[in-house]
């Protein structure tokens, strides 16, 4: 599968995102979790991405923000709940633009002997929220983000 999956069930208030990469999980995890990596691939083409404070750990905070090439900001925030190297990572994730509409989100690391299913679950309050985030383009998003994440993969060197 490196295609990315995006499964949003009816009538219940999570998205499910998976895709397969040509990496082991230990790098994979490390460009969640490298904040020099993640303006390579975090979010479209046509933002920039900004890691104004990324705080890897139990109770640590994580703060993006992107610009558009027209000088737009969109800014998202969370709380990291869980960070495991190479198995999982929980937090919560905002955006600032909508505030008060907080998801979960789990991303779990499978390794498949040298290449790794990411499986993300984002936990909305509400179906409402679920489907506001589907309408507002999380999986285009997604889908370009995982793109060009597959591309920096090939690139960083494994340690």
């Amino acid at each position: 599968m490196t295609q990315t999956e995006l499964t949003a069930v009816a009538g219940q208030p999570v998205i499910t995102v998976t895709r397969e990469f040509d990496a082991p999980a230990e790098l994979v995890y490390r460009t969640y979790t490298d904040p020099a990596l993640i303006p390579e691939w975090w979010g479209p083409d046509e933002y920039t991405t900004d890691v104004e404070v990324m705080e890897v750990r139990h109770g640590g905070r994580w703060r993006f923000v992107q610009t558009a090439e027209d000088g737009g900001q969109h800014a998202f925030h969370g709380v990291y709940h869980d960070a495991v190297p190479g198995e999982r990572i929980v937090q919560t994730f905002e955006y600032e633009g909508a505030p008060g509409h907080v998801l979960l989100e789990t991303m779990r690391f499978t390794d498949l002997g040298g290449r790794t299913r990411v499986t993300g679950t984002s936990v909305f309050q509400s179906l409402e929220d679920r489907d506001g985030m589907i309408a507002a383009g999380m999986e285009a998003g997604a889908v370009r983000s995982y793109e060009r994440m597959a591309e920096l993969l090939v690139k960083v060197p494994v340690d």
